[in-house]
C-alpha cells in the first residue's frame, strides 16, 4: 500500500539492467514510512531474455518461455508497468515525458534502456539487412525463413555480418535449420572471428562452423548491401555475390533520447557514471548495461553484455535504497563469470571459472544456467518443468 507523497523511482527500460533492479528494489527491507512507488516504463509489454532468443529460430524454445509479459513478472511485487514509448526526460523539472501518456514525475530515475544495431553505416544495410535484437527481429526473420523455404530455390543464401558472439550463434542456428539447403556465410572485418573470446570457445566454434559447412570471410568489409546480394571488398577487391538474406549484427548505438539527455556522454553518446552506478554530476540518476560507460571499483571497464547488466542491477537497488534510507552506496564490482555460446541445435561451449566444456553437456548446461538467472522463481519452475514434459510428450506424439 503506497504511503502519500512516497518517493517515485522511474525505471525506463525493462531489459536485464531495468527489470531485474526493479525486482530487486521491491524485494528490500523497506520500512513502511519509507516504501517507495516503483514504476518500470517500456514500450513492450514483454522482457526478453536475449540470450535465448537464437531458440527461437530453431523451434526449440517458444516466446512465452524467453518473453513473459511485464505485468505477469511483475505480479505481487508491487511494482507498477507503465507501457509507452518514453520521448524525452526533463532532468530539471524531473519528468519523464511519454507518448500518448501523461508525464511521470520522479525522485529517483534509472536508464537502462538499452542499445540498438546501427543500420546506417553502410549503404542498403537500412533497407534490406535484418537485425537480430529483439522479437520483432526474430519475427521478421522467421518470416522470411519460412518464404524462403517454401521457394523453389535450390539453395538458401545467408550472409551474416559481424564474427561476434551473436554472428557466431546465429550462424550455427541457421545451418542446422536449413540443413543441405542452407550456404551460410559469416563475414567480418578482423582477422579472425570472436577475437575477445577465450580461445578454447573460438577454436571449438571454429570447428562447428566448418563441420556446418559455414564460410568464414575474415578481413571482409562490406560495401553494401542490395535486395538479393551483398558487396564484398576483400583485400582491395570488391566482389558482389547473391544472397537471399541479410543479417546485421555488429554494432551499437543509444537511442536519441540518451543522446538528446544534457549529461555527460563519451564519444559514442553512451551516459558517463561514477562506480555507484549515478550519472556524473546527478546522484539522482543511475545508469545501467548499453548506454552507460563505467568503470567498476577496481578501475576495469564494465563490458556491454546482458551478464553486466544483470550484475549492476543489485547493486543499482542497493544503491538507490542506500540513498533514500541514510546508508553508505556501494560502488560497483564486476565478475566476468565467463562465457557461453550456443553452436547448434545440440552444441555450446562454455568457458567459465577455469572451467572449459563442450558439446551436448556444455549445451544441458547453458540451459540450465539461463534457467537459473530468468526473472522469477514462478516463471523458472513453469519453464523448466515445460523443458522436462515437453520431450517425453513428443516422443508420445509420434
Amino acid at each position: 500500500m503506497m504511503t502519500e507523497g512516497a518517493t517515485r523511482i522511474c525505471i525506463l527500460g525493462g531489459g536485464f539492467g531495468g527489470l531485474y533492479t526493479a525486482l530487486r528494489l521491491s524485494q528490500l527491507p523497506w520500512e513502511n514510512s519509507q516504501l517507495p512507488e516503483i514504476i518500470l516504463v517500456d514500450g513492450r509489454d514483454r522482457f526478453l531474455f536475449s540470450p535465448l532468443l537464437y531458440e527461437l529460430i530453431t523451434n526449440e524454445l517458444q516466446t512465452w518461455e524467453i518473453a513473459p509479459p511485464f505485468e505477469e513478472i511483475l505480479a505481487g511485487t508491487g511494482v507498477r508497468f507503465v507501457q509507452a514509448r518514453v520521448t524525452g526526460v526533463d532532468t530539471d523539472a524531473k519528468r519523464v515525458q511519454l507518448e500518448d501518456s501523461p508525464e511521470l514525475p520522479y525522485d529517483k530515475l534509472v536508464l537502462g534502456m538499452g542499445g540498438k544495431t546501427p543500420l546506417d553505416i553502410v549503404p542498403g544495410a537500412l533497407e534490406h539487412a535484418i537485425p537480430f535484437r529483439n522479437l520483432e527481429n526474430a519475427y521478421r526473420l522467421e518470416e522470411r525463413l519460412r518464404t524462403l523455404e517454401k521457394s523453389r530455390l535450390d539453395r538458401i543464401r545467408v550472409a551474416i555480418v559481424g564474427g561476434g558472439y551473436s554472428g557466431v550463434e546465429l550462424a550455427c542456428k541457421l545451418a542446422d535449420r536449413l540443413g543441405e539447403r542452407g550456404r551460410v556465410r559469416l563475414i567480418d572485418r578482423g582477422d579472425t572471428i570472436l577475437k575477445t573470446s577465450p580461445d578454447f570457445n573460438r577454436e571449438t566454434a571454429l570447428k562447428a562452423l566448418e563441420e556446418k559447412q559455414v564460410w568464414v570471410d575474415t578481413e571482409t568489409n562490406v560495401e553494401s548491401v542490395g535486395t538479393d546480394n551483398i558487396s564484398l571488398l576483400y583485400k582491395g577487391q570488391t566482389d558482389t555475390i547473391p544472397v537471399e538474406l541479410v543479417l546485421w549484427t555488429v554494432g551499437i548505438t543509444v537511442s536519441e533520447v540518451i543522446q538528446a539527455l544534457p549529461l555527460k556522454q563519451n564519444q559514442h553518446g553512451q551516459l558517463i557514471t561514477s562506480p555507484t552506478l549515478q550519472v556524473v554530476e546527478h546522484e539522482d540518476i543511475f545508469a545501467l548495461g548499453d548506454l552507460a560507460e563505467c568503470y567498476d571499483a577496481a578501475g576495469q571497464q564494465v563490458p556491454a553484455t546482458a551478464q553486466a547488466a544483470y550484475q549492476q542491477s543489485d547493486y543499482c537497488a542497493w544503491n538507490i535504497w542506500a540513498s533514500l534510507t541514510g546508508r553508505p552506496l556501494l560502488p560497483f564490482h564486476y565478475q566476468h563469470l565467463g562465457e557461453i555460446m550456443a553452436l547448434g541445435t545440440d552444441n555450446a561451449t562454455i568457458t567459465s571459472l577455469g572451467m572449459n566444456l563442450d558439446g551436448t553437456l556444455a549445451y544441458l548446461a547453458r540451459r540450465l544456467g539461463y534457467l537459473s538467472r530468468m526473472p522469477t522463481l514462478n516463471h523458472q519452475l513453469t519453464v523448466g518443468s515445460n523443458w522436462i514434459t515437453r520431450p517425453i510428450l513428443e516422443l508420445f506424439s509420434e
